[in-house]
């Protein structure tokens, strides 16, 4: 593995899922970071990406600096442009100068939820892995979130009662206009691992880019979507179709023990954070087939994984 970006980069998700494991139940029993240097390069705000990473590199024995880019330092991605406005740095420099400094480099941006083309071409990952002469990971992008889908496919691995259980990807209600980065990479991490039966269940106008998710596979029904569930995942999305696009229309598509009722007692999976009483009920998220704080703790095991594959 050279990168770290996509479900395309992994050769064989089970290898990756075992090493995960093994580094769970081992945290420290292979020191592939012994004087290397991870730097962590966030153009936007986080908790969970960023503590588990910075975990996962120090359990390796690495270093780590961790750079919030999102401030004034502005980086131009932007090839033949006049640099007379607010960037300061080309990332034809930046990324050669951070690359000198470090083993592996990983960015997170965001999308900005108003120009798709943009959004969906990915400038910031694609600008670092071009010129960068390091690993790249993604600690995720403006499509994707490939380290959350890992740890998924690692906490379902974990979890499920049958060998191909049924999961349930869910749109879910939110204030806020949210990409669809965690979503449209779920279902490609899903799709490649091919050891689960993939439903998603979201309203008229929420589809996902067909891409990602094709339209056999989609349901405008929820409730008819958990029937026989193992595992619910509730994710919010914003409009691919009219794109960044939000409502208040589908309230009710919040999760609550009445359709987790419907399911075959599926467990409940969200990658937080998590807004209760709007994506879902505080007896579905508190309740004894929640795995949400499972999966936040296997995000330290994902992240090690590919950490000691690059270096």
């Amino acid at each position: 593995m050279k990168q770290f970006l996509s479900a395309d980069d992994v050769t064989n998700i089970n290898t990756l899922i075992a090493k995960a494991k093994a580094f769970k139940q081992d945290p420290f029993g292979k020191r592939s970071g012994e004087r290397k240097m991870v730097i962590n390069l966030f153009f936007n705000s986080s908790l969970r990406t960023r503590m588990s990473t910075e975990k996962a590199a120090r359990q390796l024995g690495a270093d780590v600096i961790t750079y919030d880019a999102s401030g004034g330092w502005g980086i131009e991605f932007e090839d033949g442009t006049v640099m007379n406005g607010n960037t300061a740095e080309h990332v034809r420099e930046a990324a050669g100068v951070l690359s000198q400094y470090c083993d592996v480099l990983c960015v997170r941006s965001f999308p900005s939820l108003e120009d798709r083309v943009a959004d969906y071409e990915d400038r910031i990952i694609k600008s670092f892995v071009k010129y960068a002469s390091v690993p790249v990971v993604s600690l995720e992008s403006a499509t994707l979130h490939p380290l959350q889908s890992l740890t998924d496919c690692l906490t379902i691995a974990e979890h499920r009662p049958v060998p191909r259980p049924k999961v349930v990807l869910t749109w879910a209600p939110h204030p806020r206009r949210l990409p669809q980065c965690v979503s449209n990479s779920f279902v490609q991490w899903m799709q490649a691992w091919g050891e689960v039966e993939l439903t998603i269940a979201n309203p008229p106008g929420f589809n996902l880019a067909p891409a990602f998710a094709p339209k056999e596979i989609v349901t405008h029904d929820q409730r008819a979507a958990f029937a026989d569930a193992d595992f619910v995942y509730a994710k919010n999305w914003s409009a691919y179709d009219n794109y960044g696009a939000t409502t208040n229309e589908y309230d009710d598509w919040i999760v609550d023990e009445e359709k987790m009722a419907l399911t075959n007692n599926a467990y409940f999976m969200h990658c937080l954070p998590v807004r209760r009483g709007v994506v879902v009920t505080d007896g579905v998220i508190s309740g004894e087939r929640s795995l949400v704080l499972q999966q936040a703790n296997n995000r330290t095991w994902a992240a090690q994984a590919v950490l000691d594959s690059l270096l």
